[in-house]
Parts: structure tokens; sequence; C-alpha cells
């Protein structure tokens, strides 16, 4: 028979009123080296509490930070209904577009065009890298499909397939990425590239290449014994 308690702030601040239901109360739970008081059914909670456990804090701090982001990424999609194709397709796509569109310039533009939709394809490279698959095969069955998908009139959702080491598609694998956070990535990636291209030249500060200067003087100075000498025979006095 389910037991449901009154919870009281008696625990923190005695007589200060009433916090909740809880359906069941599971004292001093062992967790590790730790003891836990599990509070579980409760009828009006909308939050939960996530133990992590690891042999080592590196384990743990990697742990934590993907299940940060794994929980971003859920909450972006709840509040923002358009999605993506996932996995490096959508950098495919853009990639074909941008390689497509430099044809039509006559320019030094149509470099600058093609490298950055070479550097797109970095994503689906490096999760080719990570897989332990051939980065180059990989991507040359990904650039023949999203061409082929072009030709029909639609874009292509195929990325990588880990578990094959092929490609699949995308959306029948359910991996899908918001738009928004895809949109803020590629912003965000072609401000700091552009920022790192205004930099004309580095400005140095004289006083600290002065400094420089005497101490690398003192320290050839101090090699020699206090000074130079000649290595030929002194003249004679007369």
């Amino acid at each position: 028979m389910a037991l449901l308690l009154h919870l009281s702030a008696f625990f923190t601040h005695p007589g200060s009123g009433f916090l909740g239901l809880v359906r069941f109360l599971r004292k001093s739970k062992q967790v590790g080296n730790e003891r836990f008081n599990i509070f579980s059914g409760c009828p009006s909670g909308t939050t939960a509490t996530i133990v992590l456990r690891g042999g080592a804090d590196q384990f743990i701090e990697e742990a934590e930070r993907s299940l940060h982001d794994a929980i971003m990424i859920v909450r972006r999609a709840m509040k923002n209904s358009t999605v993506v194709a996932g996995g490096g397709a959508i950098d495919m796509e853009i990639s074909r577009y941008l390689r497509q569109h430099a044809r039509t310039i006559a320019g030094k533009s149509q470099l600058f065009i093609n490298s950055y939709a070479k550097a797109l394809e970095v994503i689906p490279r490096q999760l080719c890298d990570n897989a332990g698959f051939d980065a180059t095969d990989v991507l040359n069955k990904l650039r023949q499909k999203h061409a082929h998908f072009h030709l029909v009139g639609e874009g292509a959702p195929y990325v990588v397939d880990i578990n094959t080491g092929g490609i699949a598609d995308s959306f029948s694998n359910f991996v899908w990425e918001p738009s928004v956070v895809k949109i803020n990535a590629i912003n965000a990636a072609t401000e700091a590239a552009c920022l790192i291209l205004s930099v004309e030249e580095t400005v140095k500060n004289p006083k600290s290449e002065s400094a420089q200067g005497e101490a690398a003087a003192g320290a050839m100075g101090g090699r020699g014994g206090g000074g130079f000498r000649g290595r030929g025979r002194g003249m004679r006095r007369r």
C-alpha cells in the first residue's frame, strides 16, 4: 500500500510551512561512499536528481559535460520546432551548394568560397577519424550521394554510419539537430575566422624588446667568462 507523506520545512527552517507531498520515502540509501535520502513518487515533482559515479574525477567531469550537452540539445529542440539532419549531413549539403556556387564566380572570391566549403567537411571527416574509418572513402560516398540528390531536386540527409563504416540516412536513424544550434555554430565559427584574418600585424612593447635584448647580451657575455678573448698570440710589450 502506497504511503503518502506531508513534508514540512522542519529540516532547514522549522515551522516555516508546508513543502509538498511524497509517495515513497527511502532513508539513507548507500550510493558509493555516501548515503542519500531518496524521495520518489512526488505528485507535483518537476525536477529530478542524477547521481554520477566514476573511478576518477576526469571521468565524472566528462560525463557531466556530456549529460549537460544532451539536456541542452533536448531543451533547444523542445523550444524550437525546426530541426535539420545531424551528424554532418547539413554541413555536407552546404558544402556542395557552395562548391557549385563558386563555379559561377570569376575571380579570387572563388578560392575563398571553395575553402569555406572544404572547412565545412571537417565534421564528417572527424567523425570518420574518431570511429577509425577511412575518411577519404566515406567523404567521397557522401559527396556522390549529395550530388545525386541535388540532381533530382532534393536535399540529401546522409551522414557517416559509425556502425558499418558507410553512410546512412540521418532522419530515419533519428540523428537530428535543432536548426538554431547549427545556425549559431556556423555564425560563431565564421566570425572567429574573420577576426583572425583581420589581424594584420602583432604590436610589441618596446620596453619588453629592450629588456629581452639586454638579457641576451648578458647571457652571451657571461658565456665567455666576462668578455671575449682572442685565440691568437698576444703582441710583445716593448
